[in-house]
């Protein structure tokens, strides 16, 4: 078990005024079992004039927020203080083909489906294929694609934006934890295995001795998968390799990106925009 101190900002500085702004925000890390939100707290420059607490279609904890008076910067700072203990997946589990017919009936359906930015690709679907033998078991078959992404793919900042293509990063094997997760997914769902998108840390300083993580000082991302009936999801992270466990904390999850952008809005006014972001998720007694 770890308790973690977790901030999150993000500041904008706009070009001219902005009259009115809507936002939706998914940033208060979501309870759900071996996570728990000790506190959650949400501070807003300037502040809103209508702040509403609520929760989206796949559960996950949102804040509506609305200004209506002018303003040339906004800045949102999310501070929380969260246990985690996430129990280790089941050491047998089925078939992946027995999971892939499950899914139809199930639930898990919906994460099976094709996004505008995670259309079922051949090229995924040949990668996927490659971990899922047929019998192999479903948990065996995501240790070895998560493997093979930490592998095959190289972590580099820079070069593709939220907007690239998951056709473009399978012909370079390079990009962020965005566009792996992207990958994988595309390359689970096009086998027929229910896979989700969630976002969340991964924490800034690593345990004594071990490898500093990809992606930490930032949101991170990566997948979980559904193990079939009464089993549940098994969450890994193909940035990092690794089976998410006590180092992450879960933000949200949903079909892809754009169903928890941390912060988006819709602005009346402002034009040309910079923005700023900071995360620092450390354990109790780090400093």
């Amino acid at each position: 078990m770890t308790i973690y101190w977790l901030r999150h900002r993000t500041a904008y500085r706009y070009a001219q005024p902005v009259d009115l702004a809507a936002h939706l925000l998914h940033l208060r890390p979501r309870p759900l079992p071996g996570q728990r939100v000790l506190s959650a707290r949400l501070t807003c420059l300037p502040a809103p004039d209508h702040h509403t607490e609520t929760h989206d279609h796949f559960g996950n904890a949102a804040t509506r927020l609305f200004l209506g008076a002018p303003h040339t910067a906004f800045e949102v700072t999310a501070e929380s203080l969260v246990e985690v203990d996430f129990p280790a997946p089941p050491a047998d589990t089925p078939p992946w083909e027995a999971v892939r017919d499950a899914a139809h009936s199930a639930e898990a359906a919906e994460f099976v489906l094709p996004t505008p930015a995670i259309p079922l690709l051949a090229e995924a679907r040949a990668l996927g294929g490659r971990c899922f033998a047929p019998g192999t078991p479903i948990l065996a078959g995501l240790d070895a694609l998560n493997a093979l992404m930490r592998a095959e793919f190289r972590f580099q900042a820079g070069v593709t934006s939220i907007t690239t293509p998951i056709a473009e990063v399978l012909r370079t094997r390079r990009g962020v934890c965005q566009d792996f997760t992207q990958v994988m997914l595309s390359a689970l769902r096009a086998l027929g295995l229910p896979a989700r998108y969630v976002s969340g840390y991964v924490r800034t300083r690593p345990p004594p001795g071990q490898p500093r993580r990809r992606g930490a000082d930032q949101s991170h991302a990566w997948v979980s998968a559904w193990l079939g009936p009464g089993l549940g999801w098994a969450m890994l992270d193909p940035t990092n390799g690794i089976r998410v466990g006590n180092e992450h904390v879960v933000l949200a999850w949903g079909r892809d990106f754009a169903d928890i952008s941390p912060l988006r809005g819709v602005l009346l006014g402002g034009g040309e925009h910079a923005l700023s972001v900071s995360v620092d998720l450390e354990a109790e007694g780090e400093n």
